[in-house]
């Protein structure tokens, strides 16, 4: 399957428009080349992703899931080596889609994203008014690289 998807900064206040928001905490197993295998906690339910190199300015990439016990995700997390992404991801509605907007905890808390998964790479969407400067395709907004290099070390704001 192919993820196609758009990634932008929040500069707004997104918290009124949201329907849903959960804490998810995810590491990665193997994060190499743009090849990564995610291993996620989010409300109870575990996954394991494994998604490939993204092309197309970072747009679209394989990606592979599947549902794991809570159990084994907290094994599996055990995998990662001890470094983890923490964060509260709230969803809310934007015409036809869903805009993800995760907020960071941790070394990467003061970091806000929002992507919109889209069924084409030109596909037009409601564009909400929270949302920023467009980083799709940047590498250091890739949940991968975060756990690498924090927001918190990054030197801004």
């Amino acid at each position: 399957m192919t993820e196609i998807e758009r990634k932008f900064l929040v500069t707004g206040d997104y918290k009124p428009f949201a329907f849903s928001h959960s804490r998810i905490r995810q590491g990665y197993i193997c994060a190499d080349h743009g090849r990564t295998v995610r291993v996620r906690l989010r409300d109870g339910v575990g996954t394991l992703t494994i998604k490939g190199p993204s092309g197309d300015g970072g747009v679209s990439r394989y990606e592979w899931e599947t549902e794991l016990s809570p159990e084994d995700a907290a094994q599996m997390l055990g995998l990662c080596g001890g470094a983890f992404i923490d964060k509260t991801r709230w969803l809310v509605r934007s015409g036809k889609h869903v805009v993800e907007v995760d907020e960071f905890h941790g070394e990467n808390t003061g970091l806000v994203v929002a992507e919109i998964e889209l069924g084409s790479e030109d596909e037009a969407f409601e564009r909400p008014p929270f949302l920023g400067e467009e980083v799709t395709g940047d590498a250091r907004y890739y949940n991968s690289n975060l756990m690498k290099h924090p927001y918190s070390s990054w030197g801004i704001g």
